[in-house]
């Protein structure tokens, strides 16, 4: 029985022992290296992964060959192409590990059965969806209204511990500045 799997779900509803056990039947653990891809751009999409340990990020690449990272996600984080997930589409966006990674997988099908089995699990992911779709706002609206300076503060309190774990040029990207402005900003 996975306990890290069983105190996520926990922190939102409260399944039975039998319930906990059908819930982590749908679940695949796995492990992934630094630098490899969980999706790739323009691939199907077939699992949102939960993460225990390791730290990932979703990205896209534009016309011009520039990198634009969406998300940063490390341990009790939920991690994928969420809109290809979803409607079942290709991906937009590429999610790779910057660290080891030990992830909980589960596909769209199981998904979907684990809902009809379990009913509390719909709870559970509509409350995590609610969550991301804040964060989502908040970065958005910090892109538009703050200064770089305030969005390099945002990261170390929304990220902290990051500053050591990722490379200087990926939290650039991340705030929208460059490499030489992040230098400046700490």
């Amino acid at each position: 029985m996975s306990h890290f799997l069983k105190e996520h779900i926990q922190a939102i509803i409260n399944p039975t022992d039998e319930e906990f056990e059908i819930i982590q039947s749908f679940f695949i653990k796995k492990r992934f290296r630094k630098r490899q891809f969980l999706i790739q751009e323009h691939q199907p999409v077939h699992e949102i992964f939960l993460i225990e340990k390791g730290i990932l990020k979703s990205s896209f690449i534009d016309h011009t060959g520039k990198e634009h990272i969406l998300q940063f996600a490390a341990s009790n984080w939920w991690i994928s192409d969420f809109a290809a997930f979803f409607k079942q589409e290709t991906s937009s966006l590429a999610v790779d590990c910057i660290e080891d990674t030990e992830v909980y997988a589960i596909s769209y099908e199981d998904l979907n059965i684990l809902c009809s089995k379990v009913p509390a699990i719909e709870h559970f992911f509509r409350v995590k969806s609610n969550f991301g779709y804040v964060a989502l706002q908040q970065r958005i609206l910090s892109l538009m209204s703050k200064s770089a300076k305030e969005r390099y503060e945002d990261f170390i309190k929304q990220y902290p511990g990051f500053i050591d774990h990722i490379p200087k040029q990926l939290i650039a990207s991340y705030l929208g500045v460059s490499r030489e402005t992040l230098s400046r900003l700490y």
